[in-house]
């Protein structure tokens, strides 16, 4: 064969397989590495923040086709309350989930409206504002400290617990109850006559059981699912003040993603929190039922009259958190609730 015929089969079987290698390219789907988003919270994974964490996580990797999937670390497993929103901020992990209280001490003090005490009757009425243009506006101000508000997401309502009935103010005299880093919180349990004593929320039950603490708050599925009814003998249902949530997630992430898997996730986020919101009453009365049936810790109710005295005597609470925050947010408050 002459030199010539053998460059032209060499040229040919060359064109052959780079033809066959794009045809491969151009069928078969390239091999990529799947976004990984870590989600970190600090309960427990049965509660309605851990159930909607988990539809979350369904939703992305079933709707990107496992080009995204969501790592959930419940119950404090990655990050606790005091260092998580650093964790964020570092980008260490690329979503949480903090209680309203924690965004008063990283410079968003109006958040504390959601702990003021006896200010929301119903869930409805925490709506008006997590829904409305006044929720909207504290979400777009996280921007400024580097952080994406994806929505907000229902506990419910907190009760009093102690190793006594919580009926009236002389009730809680001298009690050392746990709170989160909240002033408005703190300054609750001043006002009824209590020291409040700020601890993570995953150390609560430890400090209850070795009684460095006397008693705490928390909407019932909280109450139930960290096992407090072993170490608290009364649980008193005052429902005098919201828990709830904000999904968040760090800005330099969120704008290293392409526009449509953005959507994506905020389509996955609404829904979960949809549902998220859904099952929130559901899950705290199955608590209720569930401590019960339990037996181990008495369950009281204030009456109207009890109720009322609670409410007067944290009223300035109210008055103090206007003077600190500008009183035009608790007027936009006032007004979304038709007060």
């Amino acid at each position: 064969m002459s030199t010539s015929s053998i460059c032209n089969l060499f040229q040919r079987t060359c064109l052959r397989a780079a033809l066959t290698a794009l045809s491969l390219m151009l069928t078969t789907p390239a091999w990529t590495t799947p976004l990984k988003i870590r989600f970190a919270h600090v309960v427990a994974q049965d509660t309605p923040k851990g159930l909607a964490v988990e539809r979350f996580k369904r939703l992305v990797e079933q709707r990107s086709e496992g080009r995204m999937v969501v790592e959930v670390y419940p119950g404090s497993s990655l990050y606790g309350d005091r260092d998580e929103m650093q964790a964020l901020q570092a980008g260490a992990v690329e979503m949480l989930a903090p209680s309203l209280s924690k965004f008063g001490r990283v410079g968003y003090p109006e958040f504390e409206i959601f702990d003021l005490p006896y200010l929301f009757d119903s869930l409805q009425d925490v709506h008006r504002i997590t829904e409305g243009p006044l929720g909207m506006r504290l979400l777009k101000g996280l921007e400024r400290n580097g952080m994406v508000g994806l929505g907000f997401l229902d506990n419910g309502f907190k009760h009093m617990s102690a190793n006594r009935p919580l009926l009236v103010t002389t009730d809680f005299q001298g009690l050392r109850m746990r709170v989160q880093t909240s002033r408005v919180i703190a300054a609750q349990m001043r006002a009824l006559g209590a020291l409040p004593v700020p601890l993570p929320f995953g150390a609560t039950r430890q400090a209850l059981a070795r009684r460095v603490v006397d008693g705490t708050e928390n909407p019932l599925s909280n109450f139930w699912t960290q096992g407090m009814h072993r170490v608290q003998s009364d649980l008193t249902l005052t429902g005098h003040a919201y828990l709830g949530y904000a999904v968040v997630t760090g800005q330099r992430f969120w704008r290293s993603l392409r526009p449509p898997d953005q959507q994506l996730l905020q389509q996955a986020m609404n829904d979960a929190l949809q549902y998220g919101n859904q099952i929130a009453d559901g899950q705290n009365n199955k608590a209720l039922q569930a401590l019960r049936q339990a037996g181990t810790t008495a369950v009281h109710e204030p009456s109207p009259a009890q109720r009322q005295l609670l409410r007067e005597a944290t009223q300035p609470v109210h008055q103090q958190l206007g003077a600190r925050i500008g009183q035009h947010w608790l007027d936009d408050v006032h007004e979304a609730l038709g007060h």
